[in-house]
């Protein structure tokens, strides 16, 4: 199954050529793909800002490179350029606040440059450190999607209907996703019947993105808005939830995209299994539990205008961008270095002592 999830990897969202880093800008797909060129720290964390880039796998990977190009330019301006890097640290680190992708990249990145020796070519191994971090994403994908798929064909192997929430794709990522690694992973086995995507407001990640690369890999899609998922769980024989995660604390509880939550209530009512999938750089053993984590809010624009124009009467609006699914609501969590049933500290604890599987 590797070799056909490999010639199946067609979407890329990342690209490190000519001493840049090149985004595909989300913002406007699926009507139009438009690359966006970064050469500067700078505007890589403007870019994680406003979502160009987006998916907490993806926004580790850029921050690594930024923190190439931001050596570069501190190399390059000279004095004190260790001491000045700290400036492009912080301002990365505050582009977005609930990744901890994004924070562990930048401590990997942060624990290579200490390994330096007097006269190393710094830039060069870190650019070689940043490029490692993209592709153990990559295989990370791989060998999650193998591992999600042996759970589907374990508690039922004939042709499901599965339920997402958000993009946790190709797009999202380094390489063939997470959550939809596994729903790719199960239509090429033939467990798939269909995928119901969330249209995930109000960025419409799931209409514009997860449709859009399913639709792509001819993978059965239907978009759905939001508030339908329990009467689909109802009356689609929905089997399973998969999603991704921005940040899973040490007893399991997981940050996602906002409505993750209350599809995780509905999933336990209807008796449907729910399944995270994320690479272990997700789980942040620093945070005890979920109510620990910082949850971004995003201007109330977003959802009181569309394409800048008034929808909403004249009042506030909450527009809080993750919510936490505690551990007792997941199945599994499914990483590449295994799988944890049933989640807790306990388990997540023995899970980060392991090494990666393949």
């Amino acid at each position: 199954m590797r070799e056909q999830l490999l010639a199946a990897e067609k979407v890329k969202a990342i690209e490190w050529r000519d001493g840049a880093l090149y985004l595909l800008d989300q913002r406007a797909l699926p009507f139009e793909e438009t690359w966006l060129r970064c050469d500067s720290a700078a505007v890589v964390a403007q870019a994680i800002r406003d979502m160009v880039v987006r998916g907490a796998p993806a926004i580790g990977i850029s921050a690594a490179y930024a923190f190439v190009l931001a050596v570069r330019a501190r190399l390059q301006a000279g004095g004190d350029w260790r001491a000045a890097l700290q400036e492009d640290v912080d301002l990365l680190a505050a582009s977005r606040p609930t990744a901890v992708n994004l924070f562990w990249a930048l401590t990997c990145m942060r624990e290579r440059l200490e390994r330096l020796k007097p006269g190393d070519d710094a830039a060069g191994l870190l650019e070689v450190a940043a490029i490692g971090i993209h592709q153990s994403d990559r295989e990370a994908n791989l060998t999650m999607a193998q591992l999600g798929v042996d759970l589907i064909r374990r508690h039922q192997g004939n042709q499901q209907n599965l339920l997402t929430h958000c993009n946790a794709g190709a797009l999202a990522t380094g390489g063939f996703g997470t959550a939809l690694g596994v729903i790719r992973a199960a239509f090429h086995e033939g467990l798939l019947e269909r995928v119901y995507a969330d249209e995930t407001r109000p960025w419409l990640q799931g209409s514009r993105l997860t449709a859009w690369e399913l639709a792509a890999d001819g993978i059965p899609v239907t978009v759905n808005v939001d508030s339908a998922a329990a009467h689909l769980m109802k009356t689609r024989g929905i089997t399973w939830v998969i999603v991704g995660a921005d940040r899973i604390a040490a007893n399991g509880d997981v940050a996602n995209k906002i409505g993750t939550y209350q599809l995780a209530v509905n999933a336990m009512h209807h008796g449907v299994r729910f399944m995270v999938v994320a690479p272990s750089s997700t789980i942040d053993m620093a945070t005890e539990h979920g109510d620990d984590i910082v949850l971004e809010e995003r201007d109330a624009s977003e959802l009181l205008e569309l394409g800048g124009q008034r929808i909403a009467a004249g009042v506030d609006a909450l527009n809080p961008v993750f919510d936490v699914t505690p551990a007792d609501l997941i199945d599994f969590i499914v990483t590449e270095k295994g799988v944890v049933d049933r989640p807790d500290t306990e388990k997540m604890a023995q899970l980060m002592c392991r090494k990666r599987l393949h």
